[in-house]
């Protein structure tokens, strides 16, 4: 479905800052894949999903997604196919605007080619779909997305992601800006939409915990490299511990214990 190949991504190039962010990263992604991401900051785990969906492009490299060259696609059309939650989740919606509204935005762009209009039956559909969130915004429709609190927000993105339909997530450790409590709802909501749809999905996370528990594979990125890409039964047998000694293995270095490792052992 997704095909990466000898992706490359060099910051400043020819200047004393020049920084190559990403290092020929190939990747197949199959249809139906979780896969979640880790790795210490600088890794290169965010300029990968930059270039998946198109904010930039690479140095080095092509992006095919169901057989077709996107390399050179801007960010405005992969959008059309790929949703991206990011850690803000102010970003995710439009303050100003209403629920519903926010809702209808993407209902259409799950819709391409249609005429929808608001009417009562899509109120409806739109009130049941909120319900499933349980945080009583189905009474809320006609208020702005301003007066939602940040979890309310993050869960309002998932479910407006959810009714378009894309056919890649790029999960941009989206629930980093979250208390406890409200990253937990969020992320059942985001397995439970990924089950639901069938959602192929990329997942970055700061928590090495978070990384083994959820999807179906994972990876492990470092220094613009991916070092590690386990699934099935090797993963399912993975720990925290194990994962940290298996950097060690591959890199001949001490895992940096930066948030990533802390994380990973509360």
């Amino acid at each position: 479905m997704i095909r990466l190949e000898n992706l490359s991504k060099i910051f400043n190039e020819d200047t004393p800052n020049e920084t190559l962010a990403l290092r020929y990263i190939s990747l197949d992604i199959k249809e139906g894949d979780f896969i979640t991401i880790i790795g210490s900051n600088g890794a290169g785990k965010t300029t990968l999903f930059n270039i998946i969906s198109g904010t930039y492009p690479p140095t080095e490299g092509r992006v095919f997604i169901d057989g077709q060259d996107v390399t050179r696609h801007p960010e405005y059309k992969r959008a059309r196919y790929i949703g991206r939650i990011f850690q803000d989740p102010l970003l995710g919606t439009a303050s100003n605007m209403t629920l519903e509204d926010n809702m209808m935005i993407c209902y259409k762009k799950g819709f391409k080619g249609l005429r929808i209009s608001l009417n009562h039956k899509m109120k409806e559909f739109f009130r049941e779909q909120l319900d499933q969130l349980d945080m009583d915004l189905d009474n809320r429709m006609k208020d702005n997305v301003v007066l939602l609190s940040g979890g309310q927000r993050q869960a309002l993105t998932l479910l407006m992601m959810a009714i378009s339909k894309p056919k890649l997530i790029l999960l941009d450790e989206h629930t980093a800006a979250l208390d406890p409590k409200n990253a937990q709802i969020v992320l059942a909501l985001t397995t439970h939409f990924i089950r639901e749809y069938r959602f192929t999905t990329m997942m970055i996370t700061h928590n090495m915990s978070q990384a083994i528990k959820y999807g179906t594979r994972l990876l492990m990125m470092d220094k613009g490299e991916i070092i590690l890409d386990v699934e099935g039964e090797e993963k399912k047998d993975l720990t925290v511990d194990k994962l940290v000694k298996k950097f060690h293995e591959i890199r001949k270095r001490t895992f940096e214990t930066d948030e990533v490792l802390l994380s990973g052992r509360t």
